[in-house]
């Protein structure tokens, strides 16, 4: 990128395409207390793990979001009508389902919908970043992510900044 354009040079657009966020969300998820971190966040203080993880990802490629692009609140209101949606029916079967094999087959079902519109979350939001828009390179010197977090979604609370270094600390270096 250019100190005049937010636009992405061909060759760092070509390495977000080839990285795919939904896998890169897949293997750090799966690192220890980071899908215990992002549930706390989520369950807490309501921030979207897909985006989250998207931050993630974006500070992995020495990224970082300056301003919000337009796209981004199309995102968000799929994510409010579509994955928040799916996941208030799952959680509030949860009871039924361990009593009614067929309430479990339907929450299973349900579970497979919302990953899948969470991964279309995802792949929208990859889009979004490889066009470039609101995207800068973030400085190497003391730049935090979970600082940079933190004040995006004001969180204040020790255990929602505790639950954001832990993530940090699983990322690999870009």
């Amino acid at each position: 990128m250019s100190d005049d354009s937010t636009r992405l040079e061909t060759a760092l657009r070509s390495r977000l395409a080839a990285d795919s966020l939904w896998d890169f969300a897949l293997a750090l998820y799966a690192r220890p207390g980071v899908e215990a971190a992002c549930l706390a966040l989520q369950d807490e203080a309501g921030v979207d793990v897909c985006e989250l993880l998207w931050h993630c990802w974006l500070h992995h490629h020495g990224l970082a979001l300056e301003a919000e692009p337009d796209e981004l609140a199309a995102v968000r209101l799929w994510q409010r009508e579509v994955t928040s949606v799916l996941r208030v029916l799952r959680r509030r079967l949860k009871d039924e389902a361990s009593k009614n094999a067929g309430v479990a087959e339907v929450r299973r079902q349900l579970q497979r919908t919302e990953l899948a519109a969470e991964r279309e979350t995802l792949a929208r939001l990859q889009a979004l970043a490889e066009r470039g828009e609101g995207l800068v390179r973030r400085s190497h010197s003391r730049s935090k992510l979970a600082f940079s977090l933190a004040s995006r979604w004001q969180l204040q609370k020790k255990p929602q900044l505790l639950a954001l270094q832990t993530i940090e600390c699983q990322l690999d270096p870009p």
